[in-house]
């Protein structure tokens, strides 16, 4: 699947990088070379919610079934593009399942590669190399938002190599299975997520007290890309792109809206994939619990997040 790692990057390479997070399996394959910037050639994906497979805190037979088809499908693809170097790494649905290591030892029996398993800090580490890279030093001081399935990353600083770098259980997937008893969600369930993440957020603003207040707030993910989608504005950006701004007050407006409609109501509205219908509410609720927390009235939001963040760092190290 790999070639030699002494690939000489000055003449171009391709990487692939196969996540397996909370909702998705998501296979990503770029074309890169010194001082370009990173082209994609292929993408490719499953939706598997992997939340709704844990039972009583393990990933059921029917889960770690599909996540091993899923991955199947995707290191198939893989072998095909002829990669200088692949990786496959796993977030917080595998990190924290109760046989997370026996669901390891399956994946990189099938795949013949090495599973890395990323911690919560690791995550928001390369999450902002991504967000770093994608804004530029004139961002200044960085403060990012990432909302998965399973956590709420949370990173800040001034380099590229955050000065913190945090992982809550504030995801999107993990507060609607917590949380809602419901579709639609109750007022009293929205309510008791409300208050748990003002409980989890304090902590975090505490920690992140001591790098100062950051000159842009930045979100990333799927999740916050369709609420920008729904609820944000496109603005004229630098080049061709928009760029694409949250407002906290505009999240508000559209938050409880989304709460009173059901599943397949959401799925009609602009930036709401199907894939995400079932959890927009609570990652709704939890991006304007943290933006709140932090004091931030807006956020840019980030078209790069962990896949890219991630090769990057393989970019980096080639």
């Amino acid at each position: 699947m790999t070639a030699p790692p002494d690939t000489a990057i000055g003449h171009g390479a391709r990487l692939g990088v196969l996540d397996i997070g909370s909702n998705t399996v998501h296979l990503l394959i770029v074309d890169v070379r010194r001082g370009g910037r990173p082209v994609p050639s292929r993408s490719h994906k499953r939706t598997l919610r992997l939340m709704r497979y844990l039972v009583d805190g393990a990933i059921s037979d029917e889960g770690v079934a599909a996540l091993l088809d899923a991955i199947g499908e995707c290191t198939q693809i893989a072998r095909g593009e002829q990669l200088d170097d692949f990786v496959v790494m796993a977030t917080s649905a595998v990190r924290e399942a109760d046989n997370g290591d026996d669901v390891v030892a399956r994946i990189e029996a099938q795949t013949g590669v090495p599973l890395q398993i990323l911690s919560g800090p690791d995550e928001a580490r390369l999450t902002f190399l991504a967000v770093r890279r994608w804004f530029g030093w004139s961002a200044g001081r960085i403060l990012l938002f990432d909302i998965g399935g399973g956590s709420l990353e949370i990173a800040a600083g001034d380099d590229e190599e955050p000065a913190i770098a945090l992982s809550v259980p504030l995801g999107a997937g993990r507060s609607t299975v917590g949380f809602f008893h419901g579709d639609p969600p109750t007022a009293a369930d929205q309510r008791a997520l409300r208050m748990y993440a003002k409980a989890v957020l304090e902590d975090a603003v505490a920690e992140a007290k001591p790098v100062g207040r950051p000159d842009h707030v930045v979100g990333s993910s799927k999740t916050i890309r369709s609420l920008a989608r729904l609820a944000g504005n496109a603005m004229p950006g630098v080049g061709g792109a928009d760029r694409v701004v949250l407002r906290r007050d505009q999240l508000d407006d559209w938050v409880p809206r989304l709460a009173r409609m059901d599943a397949p109501s959401r799925a009609a509205l602009p930036g709401i994939t199907p894939d995400r219908t079932f959890q927009i509410v609570a990652g709704g609720i939890v991006l304007s619990e943290a933006m709140r927390a932090f004091g931030a009235k807006e956020l840019d939001v980030s078209p790069w997040a962990l896949r890219e963040g991630r090769l990057l760092d393989m970019l980096d190290r080639l």
